[in-house]
């Protein structure tokens, strides 16, 4: 379930960005998003937009970005509707921040296939590290989340953390990401005990010719 987030007050959050506008790199880019919808169907572009925006900001903060109601309002004059009708997208997607986060944004599944499997060591770990959730680490670095599925259910538990997956966690290969992470590398994303996608443990029981390459069974048929 997703923590509530503490909005900030809304003076500061207008000085700071109420003069929000895409730099060059990102006016071309909304520019070919727009180019995908036909006319009257700007509000299309709601999602891909609002993630340019949110990804904008988040590099002139060095966090993992979020999004200040000036920059939700600079959207929807930019696809010409209501902010209302924005603001709806915006709320109703997880991937939306409303609120700053961290450099590192750690959303841990706690649905049911994750919780099984181990989601509450996964958790334990973040604690010991320090993460609080609906928090931000004093240091900036790290805001953690509990949210719903994110659909890696096969290799449970899982988090993600900005834009990449690591699954099949426990307690110290959840601390190991998270300190890798601290010391400014990059960890591998997806499977952490090493499994090639979802296969099984120990890799792949059948089709084992189709792992690397593209085979043609038909001539083994019976």
């Amino acid at each position: 379930m997703a923590d509530a987030v503490h909005i900030p007050d809304e003076a500061e959050t207008r000085a700071r960005w109420g003069a929000f506008a895409w730099n060059d790199e990102n006016a071309e880019k909304a520019k070919i998003v727009l180019g995908r919808y036909p006319a009257g169907r700007e509000q299309s572009a709601s999602i891909p937009l609002l993630d340019l925006a949110q990804r904008q900001v988040g590099a002139e903060t060095h966090t993992q970005g979020w999004l200040p109601v000036p920059v939700i309002e600079f959207v929807a004059r930019q696809i010409g509707v209501p902010y209302m009708r924005v603001y709806e997208v915006a709320t109703f997607y997880t991937m939306f921040n409303l609120a700053p986060v961290g450099r590192y944004h750690v959303q841990v599944c706690g649905t049911t296939p994750c919780m099984l499997a181990g989601s509450d060591d996964v958790l334990a770990a973040c604690k010991n590290r320090g993460l609080v959730k609906g928090g931000t680490t004093p240091d900036g670095l790290f805001t953690l989340t509990e949210v719903e599925c994110l659909g890696t259910c096969a290799n449970a538990p899982m988090v993600q953390i900005n834009d990449d997956n690591y699954e099949d966690l426990d307690y110290d290969r959840t601390v190991a990401v998270l300190e890798a992470l601290a010391n400014g590398e990059a960890p591998a994303p997806g499977s952490t005990t090493g499994r090639r996608a979802s296969c099984p443990a120990g890799g792949p029981t059948t089709l084992k010719e189709m792992v690397d390459a593209n085979h043609d069974y038909r001539g083994e048929w019976a």
